[in-house]
């Protein structure tokens, strides 16, 4: 059984105060430190034009890269040092979709097929990420689909800098997912969206986050104190993957939360993906 997790990789700058870094990232690269750990069978799936950047992984055999011609960048500048809520991104926009061709390959390469995956992370970086051709393929081997929503909001506006905003492939996003992640300012983007069918996981930083079921119902999940934040960038996508590791592992909601809770707090005291201590 396989976890496969799609989603592009990133080369990332890290401005903190004054201090600047630069270090591999994405979604992807993050949550993998995460199944490492939690949930060892998994499979990871990228994309980008520098295949070096797949050695930083924890386990190069379990990654597949995608050769695209460009690669993703990233700024994420928090300035102010004291709190890592805060957060300026901007990106280069990399058109570097993932085809349901290019997945195609990767699984008849690696005899995967329906019977052998317990479900798809999809983890966009922005909105070109993944065309509906590739949601449908994924959707039709009938299994769970746990969706980052932050990428499929991300636009370039007409100066070129980065915008949150509803896209026209919002309710088929919406329709073909079992639980949707997304932050409070994500949510109240969305909130106007109609969601039936699928459980919604709610970040708010340091404030904890909620979990709202299919039934509507709100599970409040308390944020676990740390004392020493070192580093926040890939907090979120290191809560989603240690909920989706606890759910997948029978546990529930209420339960995935306050786990996902922990690990994120670990997270925050190092520099670059989760490390366990």
């Amino acid at each position: 059984m396989t976890l496969v997790l799609i989603g592009p990789i990133c080369e990332d700058l890290i401005i903190i105060g004054d201090d600047e870094s630069s270090k591999v990232g994405g979604a992807s690269f993050f949550q993998s430190f995460v199944y490492e750990e939690f949930f060892n069978d998994y499979l990871a799936i990228v994309n980008a034009s520098n295949a070096d950047l797949i050695t930083a992984f924890p386990d190069e055999s379990k990654v597949n890269l995608i050769l695209k011609d460009d690669t993703h960048h990233f700024i994420n500048e928090y300035p102010d040092k004291d709190n890592l809520d805060i957060r300026h991104q901007s990106t280069n926009f990399a058109d570097i979709p993932i085809l349901a061709d290019d997945l195609r390959n990767i699984f008849d390469e690696n005899e995967i097929n329906g019977e052998n995956i317990d479900a798809f992370v999809l983890t966009p970086l922005n909105s070109n990420d993944f065309p509906i051709e590739t949601l449908n393929f994924l959707k039709s081997f009938d299994v769970p689909i746990y969706i980052s929503l932050q990428g499929f909001l991300r636009f370039m506006d007409e100066d070129n800098s980065m915008v949150l905003k509803l896209s026209n492939d919002l309710n088929h996003i919406l329709e073909i997912s079992d639980a949707i992640f997304m932050d409070e300012r994500e949510f109240d983007i969305l909130k106007c969206e109609k969601i039936e069918g699928s459980n919604l996981i709610i970040t708010n930083g340091s404030k904890g986050s909620r979990i709202i079921d299919v039934d509507g119902e709100s599970i409040k999940i308390n944020a676990q104190k740390c004392d020493n934040i070192v580093d926040a960038t890939g907090c979120g996508d290191t809560y989603m993957a240690a909920y989706i590791s606890a759910l997948l592992n029978n546990k529930s909601l209420k339960d995935s939360g306050d786990f996902a809770s922990s690990v994120a707090s670990e997270k925050l005291k190092n520099f670059g993906p989760y490390k366990k201590l």
